[in-house]
């Protein structure tokens, strides 16, 4: 259990310091992160996620050529004076609330030297306390309450929280791979007992893999100091991770079974927006209808399109 006086995360960071080299050459000059997903960035689905989680502050770590993204997060008086002046008090309440969703900070990470590497620019930032990370590339479903559970895990245990998928053995070379062992609080939440930054598939303790979201212990911070570059020549968070397991830090895994989008990906972005969009109210209908007569008009796998 923890300390009586122990104190409960109160802020995220949000590395957003990544070239977005997968979506080249939208990403030349538009950040990754604002890459709508159907009308607004992926970047501020993140942010909400950590404000309705009860994180009020947020540091966004950030790179070259990431000033849209402050600008995103800026109050724009011209623009708001102008839909004002139209009666436009949908879209005026829109732009507002992407100004207002939480207190955004930033930080330069100057070189990027891995994941690790950005989580500790937020040391002066975190302090001693515990605070969360979310990647910017994993969108949790609003209705999943993920992060959530990841905070109260980590207020009754202590240590480190970090969010598990099962993956399957045949993917999980491609990430962050986790041996574990039952918790005493059962059902999807585990204790982890290692950690493996991408293992060839026969030596994976497990399928269990690392996504994006983190609760940490300030301690991290002393680890990472110490973390030599690991996979990629980068410094890696999974590395640290897995010295505090080693020197008896409890970490432990929430297994996530909900919905997740993972718009790092092509393929899998024109899902999330897919789906995402035939969900509302305001476009799903119209949406879902078209969908139906698109897929109709397919033809059958294998066959020619002539």
């Amino acid at each position: 259990m923890t300390s009586p006086g122990a104190r409960s995360a109160r802020k995220a960071v949000i590395p957003v310091a990544g070239m977005g080299t997968r979506f080249l050459p939208a990403t030349k000059a538009v950040p990754k992160e604002l890459l709508p997903v159907v009308d607004r960035p992926a970047l501020q689905y993140i942010v909400e996620e950590a404000a309705r989680a009860g994180l009020p502050e947020v540091l966004m770590v950030t790179g070259r050529n990431k000033g849209a993204i402050e600008d995103f997060f800026d109050s724009t008086p011209e623009l708001e004076a102008a839909l004002e002046k139209k009666g436009d008090a949908g879209r005026l309440e829109a732009v507002r609330s992407s100004t207002d969703i939480a207190q955004v900070h930033f930080v330069r990470q100057g070189e990027a030297k891995g994941l690790g590497h950005a989580v500790l620019q937020a040391a002066a930032f975190v302090g001693d306390e515990p605070f969360a990370v979310l990647l910017g590339d994993d969108l949790i479903d609003a209705r999943d309450h993920l992060l959530e559970q990841m905070l109260a895990v980590q207020a009754e245990h202590g240590g480190s929280v970090i969010a598990l998928l099962d993956v399957g053995m045949e993917n999980i070379d491609k990430y962050g791979a986790v041996a574990v062992a039952p918790s005493t609080d059962g059902g999807d939440v585990v204790a982890v007992t290692g950690l493996v930054e991408k293992p060839p598939i026969d030596e994976a303790p497990s399928s269990l893999a690392i996504i994006g979201r983190y609760v940490l212990a300030p301690e991290v911070f002393d680890v990472l100091r110490e973390t030599q570059p690991g996979r990629g020549g980068e410094i890696q968070l999974t590395d640290a991770l897995a010295t505090l397991v080693e020197r008896g830090d409890p970490v432990h895994g929430v297994v996530f079974s909900g919905r997740r989008y993972d718009t790092g990906d092509k393929l899998d972005y024109l899902k999330a927006v897919i789906r995402l969009a035939s969900e509302r109210d305001d476009l799903g209908p119209p949406l879902r209808a078209w969908l139906h007569e698109f897929v109709n008009e397919l033809p059958a796998e294998g066959a020619s399109s002539s």
